[in-house]
């Protein structure tokens, strides 16, 4: 990647834009290829689910992430540039992607701004190959044309176009600056800025943001009831749960998650976002996210589980398997933590994760550090045993390379990964997706973050598809782990309360 020293906010007029996307073409002229442009921009403090909840379109890509609890959110949409695969060498393929990509682009701005510069939206579904009718391919990446992102109360606006030898520089120019000046004073009511940044379709804005008694009215309608089926019939899970309890008993593997779908049927289409609004607000310490396939599918949840983050050399991941119900009380709460902390069952469950997370790691040369015991991770309604873990990342080891050792961990597989998890389907009886998939992005510097898609829902106009799974090892209860995937339905259920379109 080419980065020019020239300050977007220091040479902002449209004259200094047009001779810098002028010097942009003449660069793809002498290279005979495009090049991709990305301007950022510190801006004012703006709500990226907010912007874009206000440009939302059903048949664009987007991208959109948050963790309150670690002042993280970035939301990306419309794609300049996109890239699909599939195969035991889909992480390989969009690697390749991605540095034909920088090979090929010019960035100014403050790169060392947090979400600064081209990022790379990605998301893996569980399995390699996807069946016929699947929403989601198995691995998608796009560049957005616009970007917001925020991290520790800074805002950067990203506008990223594809300059080619004979581009109309006076059009591109006028696009580009239309958008600066729409994040400059952005009114989250208005649905003209994907129009105004860097040649969206766009529609004409239809007014400011609504009076606080028109949100009020606007909440109540959405809170219209839906109809809620099981995927299956009522007994498979506790069937699928018996039938691994047996297989264990014969050593074919010793731990498998399995997970359970519902269908919810609304009278009408559900706005994915406003259900994610409602699990952002909920779940603070999790990864709130939605991912659009471009055809008018959403894929949302709440993830408690980062699955791993590059940061200055540096390697985050996490174990998190074990779990329980949360007390009515501040003394149940503790009582049930502390016979979590003690159950030999639970810490046999997430010990199989940590072993499991240092023999992929080996290969890669990569040498993790963690507690000796795990702790306690608290969510609104349930709690479960965490264990971080740490590492410098060797060089020469990229962020791909490490997903591709770690996707899928044994808390959304299994252990042996290579005997649990070609049971998983035929046990299930449905298709993952992108259930327990690897999500996130990178950036390019070639750090970035990935979390595992837990606590999700697929939607598809008025319909939307559930999933909780649990882990499933010797000493389990068909029971037991049916009551916890029941647990974990109870917050995307709530949140759908709230994201039927008024």
């Amino acid at each position: 990647m080419t980065i020019l020293s020239l300050d977007p906010a220091a040479n902002a007029t449209p004259e200094a834009l047009r001779d810098f996307l002028e010097q942009c073409r003449a660069v793809a002229a002498r290279a005979g290829r495009a090049q991709l442009v990305s301007i950022s921009l510190e801006v004012g403090a703006l709500d990226p689910l907010a912007v874009l909840e206000s440009i939302f379109e059903p048949g664009e890509l987007h991208c959109y992430v948050e963790r309150p609890a670690e002042h993280l959110a970035v939301a990306g949409a419309e794609a300049v540039l996109s890239f699909t695969a599939a195969g035991t060498d889909r992480f390989a393929a969009c690697q390749r992607f991605i540095d034909e990509t920088l090979a090929a682009t010019i960035a100014v701005g403050d790169q060392r701004a947090p979400f600064a510069g081209p990022h790379f939206f990605m998301a893996f579904t569980f399995l390699p190959e996807v069946e016929a009718g699947e929403s989601f391919p198995a691995a998608q990446v796009f560049v957005p044309r616009w970007q917001v992102g925020q991290r520790d109360g800074r805002t950067v606006a990203v506008a990223n176009l594809v300059v080619t030898p004979g581009a109309p520089i006076e059009a591109l120019a006028e696009r580009v600056w239309r958008a600066h000046a729409k994040f400059a004073r952005f009114e989250y009511g208005e649905r003209n800025i994907a129009g105004a940044c860097l040649g969206g379709t766009g529609v004409p804005p239809v007014g400011l943001k609504p009076t606080p008694e028109q949100h009020g009215r606007d909440a109540r309608a959405t809170m219209t009831a839906y109809a809620v089926r099981e995927v299956g019939d009522d007994d498979h899970y506790r069937k699928a749960v018996t039938r691994a309890l047996a297989l264990m008993a014969e050593h074919v593997f010793e731990k498998i998650v399995l997970a359970r779908a519902k269908e919810l049927q609304a009278p009408e289409p559900f706005h994915p976002l406003r259900a994610l609004n409602g699990l952002r607000e909920r779940y603070t310490d999790c990864f709130a996210f939605s991912v659009a396939n471009g055809r008018g599918q959403s894929f949302i949840g709440a993830s408690p589980e980062r699955l791993l983050r590059v940061h200055d050399g540096r390697l985050t991941t996490e174990a998190l398997a074990g779990s329980v119900r949360r007390g009515v009380s501040a003394s149940e709460d503790a009582a049930l933590g502390g016979v979590l902390l003690g159950d030999e069952k639970e810490l046999r469950e997430h010990r199989l994760v940590i072993d499991s997370i240092e023999r992929r790691l080996a290969p890669l040369g990569i040498r993790p550090e963690h507690p000796g015991k795990p702790a306690l991770f608290r969510l609104a309604n349930v709690q479960h045993l965490h264990t971080p873990v740490h590492a410098v990342l060797p060089a020469g080891v990229r962020l791909l390379d490490v997903l591709a050792n770690l996707h899928p961990t044994p808390a959304v597989g299994g252990t042996p990964r290579e005997a649990a998890v070609p049971h998983i389907r035929v046990l299930e009886g449905f298709p993952r997706g992108l259930y327990a998939g690897a999500l996130g992005w990178i950036d390019a510097h070639g750090g970035g973050e990935f979390f595992v898609g837990l606590r999700s829902a697929l939607i598809d106009g008025a319909q939307a598809r559930l999933y909780a799974g649990a882990g499933i090892v010797a000493g389990s209860s068909p029971e037991k782990e049916f009551a916890e995937t029941e647990l974990k339905f109870q917050a995307m259920q709530e949140a759908f309360k709230d994201g039927v379109t008024a």
